[in-house]
């Protein structure tokens, strides 16, 4: 059927069709580096790497922009609470959430930009729509007018005249729903020159100029968490919409007319641009992350930092976990639902190895499975029918659920399987269960190899040693000695299983 995403702008799910032929722009909002990094960080983050992985299984080359916000409200204060500069916190935070990304097997962003390196965008994207009236300044800021928007809250599916007011409450605004695009200088904080006096950026300027350098005034898919539909996404789309192209006959010459005639004179421009084009085609937001049923969040002090998560689990079961829910579901993450998601990976894991194991390694299993291919067997056949399920699930939004159930299904076929050396079916199954995990990002052999693996001919020796001294013993009927060989193994990471072509063993 081809992918489907659902977009939050018309609330449905739709046929996914690249504005370019081949080649897909995503934009999705980045961290805001006041502090360490949070597992709900990776969760939006791990969203996103898996669209894009799957964008690319599905022939597409993908532009990925990833912002880093480096100079904010949050980043001032918490610098000013640290006693250190903003540049220093910024640049120690960037580096904390680039190390968990890492850490969780997160694909590089092709462009990753920093706010503080764009201003000069940012400034002729504000003078374009202080031009065509879509924006004011009073007391050396610069406001949005929202009441010029004629398409205002579309995004959230809010009517902009029962909306809160903004926060912002400065000299110089003239609607309390109006926000800032230029902030106006405080003592003591960052600043950059500009036409309406030294200041800084507004928060959601920051994107739409980055965005806008980088995609074009229309791109393909623009996401990020769901707390940021509204205002931030809101506050970009307007922004960018209204600075576009698709705005300017409606807008020109609203600069030198009254308030009231530029906010008619915007809004017809708005509604022109509303109806002729969009700053992202699907707009795309992953769900809450809660933990005891609550939101996960730093102002309720339930959040956990990704460093204290990946000392409780390793980082492929962190993976596996925050992906193993459906993106715009909400996520319950507690020690019982780790557990759960560590046994369920292990299984995964174990069926892969011992299969490895088996097949005398991924090159021969790879040479096995083509083979099988060759032949088109009832057993090809089936691995091919359980990668079209696979497939089938991810096209339709994404549905992570359906495709675990049928990477479960491979690996509960693939252990039926287990004992046939050199099978050809086993072979098979293997080999679809990895094109699975590289999808998913978890493939146990590729993307997470056992950590020393230098050193595995060595402990292949040490373990040949010590499986034929537990055979012996075995053979001179001193199961009491072997049944300790396996224990003491067993409480050293080591797993022996008994099968009808020998003993075999694996790292738990």
């Amino acid at each position: 059927m081809g992918l489907h995403l659902y977009d939050t702008r018309t609330r449905r799910v739709r046929p996914f069709v690249p504005q370019r032929p081949g080649h897909v722009g995503v934009y999705v909002c980045g961290p805001t580096v006041q502090s360490p990094p949070h597992v709900g960080h990776i969760r939006t983050a791990l969203a996103f790497d898996l669209l894009r992985r799957w964008l690319t299984q599905s022939g597409l080359s993908v532009t990925f922009v990833q912002n880093v916000t480096d100079i904010d409200d949050k980043i001032i204060v918490n610098a000013d609470r640290a006693g250190t500069s903003v540049w220093e916190l910024a640049t120690r935070q960037t580096r904390a959430f680039e190390d968990a990304y890492r850490a969780v097997g997160i694909l590089p962003p092709t462009i990753s930009p920093r706010a503080t390196g764009h201003i000069p965008e940012m400034l002729e994207m504000i003078g374009v729509l202080v031009e065509r009236g879509f924006a004011y300044s009073g007391a050396g800021s610069v406001w949005f007018r929202v009441g010029a928007f004629a398409d205002y809250g579309a995004l959230s599916h809010q009517r902009p005249a029962a909306m809160h007011p903004s926060p912002e409450s400065e000299p110089g605004k003239a609607d309390p729903r109006d926000f800032a695009l230029w902030k106006a200088v405080k003592p003591g904080e960052p600043s950059w020159s500009s036409p309406w006096g030294p200041g800084r950026p507004g928060w959601h300027l920051e994107c739409s100029a980055m965005a806008g350098k980088y995609l074009g005034d229309v791109f393909d898919i623009h996401g990020g968490g769901l707390d940021l539909v509204f205002p931030h996404h809101e506050n970009e789309r307007a922004q960018s919409v209204c600075a576009a192209e698709l705005a300017v006959a409606a807008g020109a010459g609203a600069a030198g007319a009254s308030a009231a005639a530029a906010t008619a004179t915007a809004g017809a421009a708005a509604a022109a641009a509303g109806a002729a084009g969009e700053m992202a085609r699907y707009w795309m937001h992953v769900g809450l992350l809660t933990t005891g049923g609550t939101k996960m969040s730093k102002s309720l002090g339930n959040s956990f930092f990704v460093t204290d998560a990946l000392a409780a689990v390793r980082p492929q079961v962190l993976r596996y976990h925050l992906l193993s829910a459906h993106y715009r579901s909400s996520l319950e993450y507690s020690e019982q639902t780790l557990d759960e998601s560590a046994a369920a990976h292990d299984r995964i894991e174990t069926f892969v190895r011992n299969a490895l194991d088996i097949l005398g390694g991924p090159a021969e299993a790879t040479a096995l499975a083509a083979e099988a291919d060759r032949v088109a067997g009832t057993e090809a056949a089936d691995a091919d029918l359980a990668w079209s399920e696979f497939a089938a699930a991810l096209d339709d939004d994404l549905g992570v659920g359906r495709a675990l159930a049928a990477l479960f299904g491979v690996v509960g076929r693939g252990n039926q399987v287990l004992s046939k050396t050199h099978s050809r079916e086993l072979a098979g199954w293997v080999d679809v269960a990895r094109r699975m995990l590289t999808v998913l990002g978890l493939d146990p052999v590729e993307q997470w190899p056992t950590a020393g693996a230098e050193l595995r001919p060595a402990l292949d020796g040490v373990m040949d040693v010590l499986l034929d001294l537990r055979s012996a013993a075995r053979a001179r009927r001193d199961y009491s000695e072997a049944d300790s060989i396996r224990s003491r193994l067993a409480a050293a990471g080591v797993v022996i299983e008994d099968t009808p072509e020998g003993q075999r063993w694996h790292l738990t």
